[in-house]
This record gives C-alpha cells, structure tokens and sequence, in this order.
C-alpha cells in the first residue's frame, strides 16, 4: 500500500483491514466548486466562496462547531461572534464553535467552510443532496468527539507555527466533527512510479484540490454482483474542486499539473488511526480523543 519512506506505512490501519460487509459500494463524486460551491458528504458540508472585500458572510446559527480552511490565496477576514471578533490573516484551520456568528471579509480570495451535514441552516444547499437521499451504509455516521479544552471562543490554527515534518502526513488538525489535512505543495507532476493506492474501511475522503490539477484513480472492488462492477476511474480535476472518494475503494491521487499543485484531505468524523500516530494531530492539546 505506501513505501517504507510514507509515514503512513506504520499505521495500524494499514495492515489490517476489517472482514468486508457486503453492502453496496457508493460511487465516488467528482465536483469542480466554481459550478458546485456547496456540496456534501455523508457527514459534512463544504461551502466554497470566491469572497470579495466588503462581503459579510452569514454562517447561521449553528450547532456543531464551524471550521474555516485558509489557504495561501484567501483574504485577510474577520470572525465576529456574540463574544467579539477575531481577525485571522494567514494560512490555516480557523475553529468557530457553536451559536451564531459570521465573517467580514478584508480582501479578495477563496473561503472553504465546514459545517455539520445535519446543519438545519445548510442541510438543504448542497448541490449532490440527492446522492444522500439515504445514508451510505458503508460509511461510519457522526458522533462529535470530546469537548473542547478550556475557554469556549474561536481557535485560531496557522500553518506558519507548525513547518513541514517529513515524519508526519502533512499537517492535521481536528475538531469535534472534522479533521483537516493540509498537505505540503507538489512542484510539478507527482512520480508516476511511487504512487500509494490504498482503502479505508469506513469512512469517505474529501480531497480538497486548492492548486493545480490532480489525476485521481479509484478501483471499485468486485463483490457477488456482477452487474454492480465499476470500470477503474482515472479522473483528470482542476481546482478548485473536490472528490469524495467512497469506502472501500481503492485509491490513489497524482498531481499532473507543471507547476504548483496542492491537495488539503478532509474526513468526519476524525480519523482515529491519524489521532492515535503521537505528533501528527497538531492541536491535539485542545481536542481530545474519545
């Protein structure tokens, strides 16, 4: 599944998958945000804005917490709360907790938010809403993870306090709800000979392409029925886009754009085999494990 040199060769998950259960395998969604800015997986939604200075975003009265992805090219902006305002300019994971609040925007530039599938506020915006019309039963459903230590308020994570650490995957940070990977910039095409198909068990992957273009290959494996069967997928996406790459399917992502190229994965709930590798959740102080 990984080369030795891939962190993610040392985790449990990697060498002992469950017994399989049968159920019918999902199809894996393929969504270029400009066309589709929000839409949904079984447990979260993303919202993608092209935020333009002057914008007041109202993110509704919540009641999980909301996550704010800040890349390179978002805008400076500011989280206004019943308990004040916090203003954020620089890349990372940007944490609102429960209640009402909404951001006032500084500059031009993408806004990526995540809320709670479940969200009375969002529920009925995503534009792949009928791709969950019921629950996929291979896919774990969501129970927040601990509260939260100290004070309530907003958290802000940015990436400048945490540097690139060939001995992590990335870097993560979680919530009650999501956890958020952003993974280093890939200059050029990725080796087409070291590639690292591999499956997860019960929960989807969204990978969030913030720069370049990225081939993504997914395999679905072959249960009793025959007339189920997929053809493998290899599918060429630009950015801004993401893929939400079904359970337990076989997969793998390769940068093919000549310049820079980025992906940030994103999961609900947390991972627990990522959670449980010590170092790698780098704001596991604040959020602990169940």
């Amino acid at each position: 599944m990984y080369e030795k040199d891939d962190p993610r060769s040392s985790l449990a998950t990697a060498t002992a998958p469950r017994p399989d259960s049968g159920a019918a395998i999902a199809a894996a969604q393929y969504l270029d945000l400009r066309e589709n800015p929000v839409v949904r997986a079984q447990n979260v939604i993303l919202a993608h804005t092209e935020a333009r200075a002057g914008d007041d975003l109202d993110n509704g009265t919540l009641e999980g917490e909301l996550a704010i992805i800040v890349t390179g090219a978002s805008p400076a902006f500011t989280v206004l709360t019943d308990d004040g305002a916090t203003k954020v300019d620089e890349p990372g994971l940007v944490v609102v907790p429960p209640g009402a609040s909404r951001i006032s925007v500084h500059g031009d530039g993408p806004l990526i938010r995540l809320v709670e599938a479940t969200e009375p506020d969002w529920r009925d915006r995503p534009a792949n809403a009928g791709a969950y019309a019921k629950d996929h039963p291979r896919v774990a459903l969501l129970r927040r993870w601990p509260e939260p230590a100290g004070k309530p308020g907003v958290r802000v994570y940015p990436l400048s306090a945490v540097p690139q650490d060939p001995k992590r995957f990335g870097r993560i940070f979680r919530t009650r709800s999501f956890m958020v990977n952003f993974l280093p910039e890939q200059h050029g095409p990725r080796d087409p000979r070291k590639l690292s198909p591999h499956s997860h068990d019960d929960f989807e992957q969204l990978s969030l392409a913030v720069q370049g273009e990225y081939v993504h290959h997914i395999r679905t494996p072959w249960l009793t029925d025959s007339t189920v069967w997929r053809e493998d997928e290899h599918v060429r996406i630009g950015s801004p886009s993401v893929t939400i790459i079904p359970p337990p399917t076989v997969h793998t992502s390769a940068a093919s754009d000549s310049g820079v190229n980025q992906l940030i994965d994103i999961f609900s709930p947390p991972r627990v085999d990522f959670s449980e590798k010590p170092g790698w959740v780098l704001n596991a102080d604040d959020y602990p494990m169940p």
